[in-house]
């Protein structure tokens, strides 16, 4: 959701990015605004209540070894930065694979790691990326994140059949 109470939403097959105006007490769908066309195959969306950045994964299709590249747009959809598969292993040893995003309550991009079984800080939106390992133990396999108002980080670990909350620093 955006500080304004909207929805972000991605269309995977379409390679979209769209804004959903709700009024959810009454249940109406005031109107629907498309802000990204130029995805690969978005699968996760995560807005900043800090700054209104927008985080996304991105899946590329197509043949290769694939992966998974982490982009930071500006609330008015201007590429902020972008790091993809290749560009994070440079920064950690083994290959990260990004399974979900969230931000954290300072406007750090936080991205759960299946391969390592790892939640990641990717550092603020305009210093990104910068890697630091948050939660390295304990966990199995990693697929949704969010962070609560009282700043305790929820992971969804779907190998364990669990959410595990961890109080963040």
């Amino acid at each position: 959701t955006t500080p304004q109470n909207g929805v972000v939403v991605t269309d995977a097959e379409a390679g979209s990015l769209h804004l959903l105006e709700v009024d959810f007490p009454e249940g109406i769908l005031w109107r629907t605004q498309k802000l990204q066309v130029h995805l690969s195959n978005p699968r996760g969306v995560a807005v900043s209540w800090l700054t209104g950045a927008i985080a996304v994964l991105d899946y590329p299709l197509g043949p290769g070894p694939g992966g998974t590249t982490v982009k930071v747009f500006s609330p008015s959809m201007q590429l902020i930065g972008q790091v993809d598969t290749f560009g994070l292993s440079l920064f950690f040893p083994s290959r990260i694979t990004a399974s979900a995003v969230t931000f954290d309550h300072q406007g750090n991009v936080i991205v759960a790691d299946t391969s390592s079984q790892a939640v990641l800080c990717l550092g603020k939106s305009e210093e990104f990326p910068v890697l630091k390992p948050m939660i390295t133990h304990g966990l199995s396999h990693p697929v949704a994140l969010t962070f609560t108002k009282e700043n305790s980080l929820f992971v969804l670990d779907s190998e364990a059949h669990s959410i595990k909350v961890y109080k963040a620093d």
